[in-house]
Formats: C-alpha cells, sequence, structure tokens
C-alpha cells in the first residue's frame, strides 16, 4: 500500500507530484497547473486515453443510480462530462452543481453546457472539496472525476463529501490508480513519464503540467488505500471496481 500524506496541523509540507511544497502553496501550485491546461483540457483527454476516458466516466455515471429529482454535487467538474449526463437524468425537478476549484476550468464548462443547451437544472460554484459551502445532508449523489488526487488533504475533503450527502445517498470517485497487469507498468511508466509530457508540450504548450499529472497519480493512494481512507469518514458497504487492468478505478461509498 501506498503511504497518503495526512495534513494535520503540525505538517507543514505535502507533495506536488514528486515534490514536497508547503501545504499552503499547494493550491496555488495545482491552480496554476490548470491554469495552463484548461483551454485544450478536452483534446488532450481524449489523446491521453485514446478516447477512453470516454467509456471510464459512462460507467461512473451508471455507478450512481440517479432517479428523477435527485440532488447531485459534482466535484472537480471540469468541462462537464459528468454533470452532462446527471442533469440529463435527475431532469428538470432535479438539480445538478458543477464545482471546481479552478474558475478557468468551471468557465469553461459552463460554456460547453450551455452551448449543449444544458441549463435550467444546472448551478455552478467555485469551491474547495476541503470546505465545501453546501448545507448537511442536502445532495443524492457526489461524484469526483480525476480530481481527488491533487486536494491537499483528502480526508477532509472525504468527511466534507460524507457530510453534505443525504442518509442513503452515495459517493463515486474516479481516478487513477494502481496497475494491476505487472507486464503493463513498465510500458505505463513509460508512456506517463516520456510520452505524455511531449504531448503536452505539442498540444498544449505546456510538458511541466502533464508531468506533474503523471506523478500526481503515482502519489495516488491505491485501490486499498483509498477504500480504507472512505470508510475512516463515515462510509459503508465501500467497492471498488478497476478499469483497463487498473489504470483507473471506481469507488463506491454510501452515507447509511
Amino acid at each position: 500500500m501506498k503511504p497518503e500524506q495526512i495534513n494535520t496541523k503540525q505538517e507543514s509540507t505535502t507533495h506536488f507530484g514528486f515534490e514536497q511544497v508547503a501545504v499552503n502553496d499547494k493550491v496555488r501550485k495545482v491552480a496554476g497547473v490548470f491554469d495552463s491546461v484548461a483551454d485544450q483540457y478536452d483534446v488532450m483527454n481524449d489523446l491521453m486515453s485514446l478516447g477512453v476516458h470516454r467509456i471510464w466516466k459512462r460507467v461512473a455515471i451508471e455507478y450512481c443510480g440517479l432517479h428523477s429529482g435527485h440532488r447531485v454535487l459534482d466535484l472537480a467538474a471540469g468541462t462537464g462530462d459528468l454533470t452532462k449526463q446527471q442533469a440529463k437524468q435527475v431532469g428538470s425537478t432535479g438539480q445538478v452543481i458543477s464545482s471546481d476549484i479552478n474558475c478557468n476550468m468551471l468557465a469553461n464548462g459552463r460554456r460547453r453546457l450551455v452551448d449543449l443547451g444544458i441549463i435550467g437544472n444546472v448551478d455552478y460554484a467555485q469551491a474547495n472539496a476541503e470546505f465545501l459551502p453546501f448545507p448537511d445532508h442536502h445532495f443524492n449523489c457526489v461524484t469526483i472525476a480525476f480530481g481527488l488526487r491533487n486536494v491537499t488533504n483528502k480526508p477532509a475533503a472525504l468527511a466534507e463529501m460524507y457530510r453534505v450527502l443525504k442518509p442513503g445517498g452515495r459517493l463515486v470517485v474516479l481516478e487513477f490508480s494502481e496497475v494491476t497487469l505487472p507486464p503493463l507498468k513498465s510500458f505505463y511508466d513509460f508512456y506517463s513519464f516520456k510520452i505524455l509530457p511531449t504531448l503536452g508540450k505539442v498540444i498544449a504548450n505546456d510538458a511541466d503540467s502533464y508531468r506533474y499529472l503523471a506523478e500526481s497519480i503515482r502519489m495516488h493512494p491505491d485501490q486499498e488505500t483509498l477504500k480504507t481512507m472512505i470508510q475512516e469518514v463515515g462510509f459503508e458497504r465501500c467497492d471498488y471496481t478497476n478499469m483497463s487492468a487498473g489504470i483507473v478505478a471506481i469507488h463506491r461509498g454510501y452515507k447509511l
């Protein structure tokens, strides 16, 4: 299992990729990464995953179990891939809040969804997942896709997700994880640290941000560690599903 740094009042540093930085600096540095990549984010997602990220997200949506009238919080919503599908499923009587800590990502997502005609049941909130500005017991479902690994204090964020969920609500976390097929690991490392930064340089004119994204994946808790973290803040019936040989995993937990 990978150790996950849990920030306490005594700790002054945390990881930013493979680099140790001051805790207070991580939010600023992560913001810089996503400010840089926001305009090419969708293009890079398709290139990096050869389009497979769309399948991963479709499965995550199925795990949400949404119905008409549900209230959903989509954290680290980015350009709105999950929000788009959630809005369709909850219908005109439901509500989706598309939330991201980065204003450029949130603005790009809002423009994209409005252009698609998805309006009326979607609201937008710039928020830090560690300090959610929503009442207790409010949402039927909370999702976070490819965003948890960028959060400084993951246990604090998971506890906030638990707080804002209604009893019976569920958490769905879609995130890069640990490859489960040993023969694939060496190729995946080569792709992550050699190919990915090169793509970032060519497409987004930013190799460093995509190097950080590769490093952040390696620093993220593995499947079992994350499951334990989710359980420790109060979630029950926790499980996870590996996809693409563990390149990504979907974790679920319920507030009972």
